[in-house]
C-alpha cells in the first residue's frame, strides 16, 4: 500500500472512531433523556396530600422542639433510596449554619428536597430545583422557611436604611432580599429586621405561586401546597405564617 493511501486509510479509520463514538455517546444518553422527561411514579412513598405533608413535617418540628426526635436507624433504608427518591415536601431555607431543615422537622434521609441559600430567597436555579422536585419527583408540599436572627436579612437592612456597603459578591444577594426591606419598612414595625424576615418569606411564597408553569400550574390544580414559616432558633419552633 503506498503511503499516501495508508495515510488515507489512517484518516478514515479515525473519523469511523469518531463517528462511532459520537453514536455511543448519543446512545448513552438517551436513558438520562427519558428520566427527566418521565412523570413522578403514582403510587410513590409521597403519594399524600400536601395538607397530609404539611401536618407531617409540622408534627416532626414539634417533636424536635420538645427534644423528643423519633430515633432512627439511618442505614435502615440505604440501599432502597438508592434506587429513587420521595420527599415529602421541597423546602427552601437559609444557609445558616444553625438551621438544618431535616433537623427541624425531624424527617429521614430521602423526606426533604432541600434547596438552601443565604437569605432564603428564590432565584431562577433555586426554581428549577423546586420544579423538579415537584415534576420529577412528586414532592406534594413546597415550604420557604425563614429565621430570626438572618444574617442575610439583617444586611439588607443596613444596605436599604444606612447605605451600607458591601464587598464581593454580596451586594448582589443583597439586591434579591432588598423589596422584602422596603415592604417591611411601609409597615413601620418596631423591629424592621425581623419584619423584613416574615416578608422576606411572604414574597418569595408568593413567587412560587407566580412561576409558570410548572408550580403555577400545580398549585392551581391544588396538587401541591405553598407555605411559608419562620424558624425561631431559640425555641426550635417553626411558626407559620398566613
Amino acid at each position: 500500500m503506498c503511503e499516501l493511501c495508508g495515510s488515507a486509510h489512517h484518516r478514515l479509520s479515525r473519523r469511523g472512531l469518531m463517528v462511532g463514538a459520537g453514536a455511543a455517546l448519543a446512545a448513552t444518553a438517551v436513558p438520562s433523556a427519558r428520566l427527566w422527561a418521565a412523570e413522578p411514579p403514582a403510587e410513590g412513598a409521597n403519594a399524600i396530600s400536601p395538607d397530609a405533608a404539611l401536618q407531617r413535617i409540622m408534627e416532626g418540628n414539634a417533636r424536635y422542639a420538645a427534644n423528643a426526635p423519633n430515633e432512627r436507624d439511618f442505614s435502615a433504608g440505604r440501599a432502597a433510596r438508592a434506587g429513587a427518591q420521595f420527599p415529602i415536601a421541597a423546602i427552601l431555607s437559609c444557609s445558616d449554619s444553625r438551621v438544618v431543615p431535616d433537623l427541624v422537622f425531624d424527617q429521614s434521609p430521602g423526606d426533604l428536597f432541600v434547596v438552601r441559600l443565604a437569605g432564603n430567597f428564590l432565584d431562577d436555579d433555586g426554581l428549577a430545583s423546586l420544579e423538579y422536585a415537584v415534576k420529577f419527583l412528586g414532592a406534594p408540599l413546597l415550604m420557604v422557611v425563614g429565621h430570626t436572627n438572618c444574617g442575610a436579612v439583617a444586611a439588607a437592612v443596613k444596605v436599604v436604611m444606612e447605605r451600607a456597603v458591601l464587598p464581593g459578591h454580596l451586594p448582589e444577594l443583597i439586591k434579591a432580599i432588598e423589596p422584602a426591606v422596603i415592604a417591611a419598612h411601609a409597615r413601620h414595625p418596631s423591629d424592621l429586621v425581623a419584619a423584613a424576615i416574615e416578608e422576606n418569606v411572604k414574597l418569595n411564597v408568593k413567587r412560587m405561586y407566580d412561576d409558570e408553569p410548572i408550580l403555577s400550574e400545580a398549585l392551581a390544580a391544588k396538587k401541591i401546597g405553598a407555605y411559608g414559616g419562620v424558624y425561631d432558633i431559640a425555641t426550635g419552633k417553626v411558626n407559620l405564617l398566613s
